[in-house]
């Protein structure tokens, strides 16, 4: 008799295991991942302080500004906001926002982006852009006579040893970092300064561009002994650099 009520509660213990397995639903492969890690809730209105405006132009080059009002329409729709004060929103994960859409307390509500996703929208405009405007291949031409002699290959500029170039733009801007690299290949001595780190840099980069008539330019922006360029191209770049190393810049 012990032995039967033995035997029944092993059988009864075994089918309610079994009904507890079939209740939990398999992972068959299609149940969605969890959605990315969003950042803490954020607003910023038109006098909110401590901003940094990252807006992008049909080139794909990045501008920089203080002000929501300072943005122009072109760029309103998607404008990444950096706040100076707080760590949030400067590594992996950005805080983007719609300047085209105002909520009815005058402020603007940020969401989260990944900086993939950010870059990503950059080398879009960039790419289609350079599609847009990419000059038809040129005719075959005939490889050039003898008498023509070897091409010649025009000499690098000469830069002086002591020179110093600032370089303001972002952790992100992948031009930046290309600037950089090209300036210290010549033997230049760079001083990097992140707009969106630091609202002093922020503000000088900006005096400076106002000074030169080149007010709401894109990153990088480069300064050399004075002549200040915008963007980073190594033509100009190079030009700079001899008229520096001249002692004709300002």
């Amino acid at each position: 008799m012990r032995r039967a009520a033995i035997v029944a509660m092993i059988a009864l213990a075994t089918l309610q295991s079994a009904a507890a397995c079939s209740s939990k639903k398999e992972d068959d492969g299609t149940t969605p991942l969890a959605t990315k890690e969003e950042l803490p809730a954020l607003a910023i209105g038109e006098d909110t302080p401590n901003l940094l405006l990252t807006w992008i132009d049909e080139k794909g080059d990045m501008h920089v500004e203080l002000k929501p009002a300072d943005v122009p329409a072109e760029g309103r729709s998607l404008v990444r906001v950096v706040v100076s004060d707080r760590e949030d929103g400067t590594k992996g994960l950005f805080y983007v926002v719609d300047l085209t859409k105002k909520r009815d307390d005058g402020t603007y509500a940020a969401r989260t982006m990944t900086r993939r996703a950010w870059e990503s929208e950059v080398e879009k405009r960039r790419s289609a852009y350079l599609a847009k405007i990419a000059p038809p291949p040129p005719a075959p031409t005939d490889a050039p006579s003898a008498a023509q002699g070897p091409k010649q290959t025009p000499e690098p500029p000469v830069v002086a040893s002591d020179l110093t170039v600032i370089v303001y733009g972002a952790d992100w801007c992948k031009p930046c970092h290309q600037a950089e690299d090209y300036l210290r290949s010549k033997g230049v001595r760079v001083v990097k300064k992140d707009v969106e780190a630091s609202p002093e840099a922020a503000l000088e980069m900006r005096d400076k561009l106002d000074k030169s008539g080149q007010r709401g330019g894109s990153i990088p922006v480069i300064d050399i002994r004075g002549q200040i360029l915008v963007g980073f191209s190594t033509r100009a770049v190079d030009r700079a650099l001899a008229k520096a190393s001249s002692g004709t810049a300002l």
